[in-house]
C-alpha cells in the first residue's frame, strides 16, 4: 500500500473505527513514514480542537422574542412561498421541454411515450390527491387560529 492508501486510514485510526489488522498495518506504516507520522500528529491536534468546541444554542427566550417578530414570521413565510413557487414552476417548465422531446423523438417507441404519460399522470394525481388532503386538514383545523 502506498502513503495515499493510509491516509485515507488516517480518521479512522484516530476515532478506533479500523479493525485490528488494519490498525496494526496503520501503526506498521506510521513506524517507517515520517510523513504520515508527522500528518498524523497534526490531525491530533486537530481533532482535539475540535472535540472542545461546544455548539452554543441561543436561549429560548432569544429565540421567542425573535419569533414574536410579525416582520421575522412574515419575512421567512414570504421567502418560502416564492422559493416553493419558482421551484414548481421550472420543475414544470423543465419536465415539458422534457415531455416535448420525447414525443417529438421519432426514435423512441409508443410504448416508452404510453409509460411515461402515464407516470405524468399518475403524478398529477397525487399531487391533486395530495393538495386536496392538505386543505380539507387545514380548514379542519381547530387550533389554526390559536396563537401561542
Amino acid at each position: 500500500m502506498t502513503c495515499h492508501d493510509y491516509k485515507d486510514m488516517m480518521m479512522g485510526y484516530l476515532d478506533n473505527e479500523l479493525t485490528d489488522e488494519q490498525r496494526g498495518q496503520f501503526a506498521e506504516h506510521l513506524a517507517g513514514c515520517p510523513e504520515c507520522t508527522g500528518e498524523l500528529a497534526q490531525f491530533r491536534k486537530l481533532k482535539a480542537i475540535t472535540d472542545e468546541v461546544t455548539l452554543v444554542e441561543p436561549e429560548d427566550r432569544l429565540w421567542q422574542d425573535y419569533w414574536g417578530g410579525v416582520y421575522n414570521r412574515i419575512e421567512r413565510g414570504f421567502g418560502w412561498i416564492v422559493f416553493s413557487v419558482a421551484a414548481i414552476l421550472l420543475a414544470i417548465y423543465g419536465g415539458f421541454k422534457v415531455i416535448e422531446e420525447i414525443v417529438k423523438d421519432p426514435t423512441i417507441g409508443m410504448l416508452l411515450k404510453a409509460g411515461l404519460l402515464a407516470l405524468i399522470l399518475g403524478l398529477a394525481v397525487l399531487f391533486v390527491s395530495v393538495l386536496r388532503e392538505r386543505v380539507y386538514f387545514w380548514s379542519k383545523d381547530r387550533y389554526r387560529n390559536v396563537r401561542r
